[in-house]
């Protein structure tokens, strides 16, 4: 039995992009739903759902057939988190944005024809899961203040990565990582660069799988590089602009977090209603009240408008317009909106609410990170102050 299509709501879907929700429908029933609590309590999943995802043709969509995806337009792309996200699995639809969406098109922005040949293919497959490593212990959103370095050895043929990272999605299931490194510390933003690092090469160690509060199934490491070397042929980009590029590429991952966090808001809005129209209280349903109508009137208003602005967005990437400001308004402004919506709905199941068996307990656990992985909603805000009145 099919799931039924998540977007009868929107009339200029194509009929190629009905069939492909459908497609993704069908997947979260038949692949997800039946396993994720257990994978929800080991705090990862098989890689084999990444095959099996590659194999229904749902990672990199809109990467070009000869580098393994289906040449679609970047509405298919989103329309798997979309789906993961709304269906309550935030956290998959994060793993896969990670592997399929953002370090997929690292590769292809930034890499030389060998590197998107050797990995692209692979990774649209679900063979190959990558994974980004930015964040530090000492270094979170300030990017700039990264200390994991990258020095040219063997003559500058080689370079010896050393340092270490943290908070990085996917980490556990890897089989390489971009890397953010300093070629010259003394460089400041100048001196980075981005490395496609092995992750059986030796040196390479993975730390502990992190517990977080939610999204427990999305593995998330601490990675430690002790003088791991890589050739120079794994320099991704151009050495010393590894910032500029990170900039560059920032705009497609925060449209990943505001498509998927607009969704996460509207499915647990869609479960919220499902249980207050059934739910009794003082002898009538607690959707007969007119505060829970009105509230309800109220979240439905929030996510159809913050829809509007992801669906923009989405437009204005597939047209190579979307701007680091306007991605960073939307990531801001969605996530916002998505941990208050879930906050009210949770509300509205009372204690039940609280009770781990209720999926909107997920949705509440789930949904706090958004706004403050992807960068912070507070670096957000000044991301946008900048482009108003400059540099304080």
């Amino acid at each position: 039995m099919s799931a039924a299509r998540p977007y009868d709501y929107r009339s200029d879907d194509s009929p190629e992009l009905i069939l492909f929700r459908d497609t993704v429908a069908r997947f979260v029933t038949d692949e997800i739903e039946p396993y994720y609590e257990q994978w929800d309590k080991q705090g990862r999943v098989p890689r084999e759902l990444f095959k099996k995802a590659g194999e229904a043709g749902l990672l990199s969509a809109d990467l070009p057939v000869e580098y393994g995806g289906s040449g679609v337009t970047v509405e298919f792309a989103m329309a798997v988190a979309d789906e993961f996200a709304r269906r309550g699995y935030l956290a998959l639809a994060s793993m896969f944005n990670v592997s399929a969406d953002i370090v997929a098109f690292y590769i292809y922005n930034l890499g030389s024809e060998e590197q998107k040949r050797s990995l692209l293919p692979k990774m649209a497959a679900g063979e190959l899961i990558g994974a980004i490593a930015m964040t530090e212990p000492g270094a979170g959103s300030d990017l700039q203040g990264i200390k994991t370095t990258a020095l040219p050895v063997n003559g500058g043929e080689s370079y010896a990565i050393n340092g270490s990272k943290t908070f990085i999605s996917n980490g556990q299931n890897c089989d390489f990582v971009i890397v953010a490194t300093k070629t010259d510390p003394r460089a400041g933003a100048k001196g980075t660069t981005l490395f496609i690092v092995d992750a059986a090469l030796p040196g390479f160690k993975r730390g502990r799988n992190l517990e977080k509060i939610g999204q427990h199934a999305a593995d998330t490491s601490e990675l430690f590089f002790d003088n791991v070397i890589v050739p120079a042929s794994a320099v991704l980009g151009r050495v010393g602009n590894g910032f500029g590029h990170l900039v560059d590429e920032l705009p497609r991952e925060r449209l990943c977090l505001a498509v998927g966090g607009v969704a996460h808001a509207r499915g647990a809005l869609e479960k919220t209603v499902e249980y207050v129209s059934s739910r009794k209280a003082f002898g009538t349903t607690v959707a007969s009240f007119q505060h829970t109508r009105f509230e309800l009137a109220r979240l439905k208003t929030e996510v159809e408008v913050h829809q509007a602005f992801a669906d923009k967005c989405m437009r204005l990437y597939r047209e190579k317009r979307l701007d680091a400001t306007t991605a960073a308004m939307a990531k801001f402004a969605i996530s916002d909106m998505e941990c208050r919506v879930i906050d009210t709905c949770l509300q509205m199941f009372g204690g039940y609410g609280y009770m781990a068996e209720y999926p909107i307990s997920r949705y509440y656990v789930d949904a706090r990170i958004q706004r403050i992985y992807g960068g912070t909603n507070e670096i957000m805000k000044e991301v946008i102050a900048r482009s108003l009145v400059g540099r304080a």
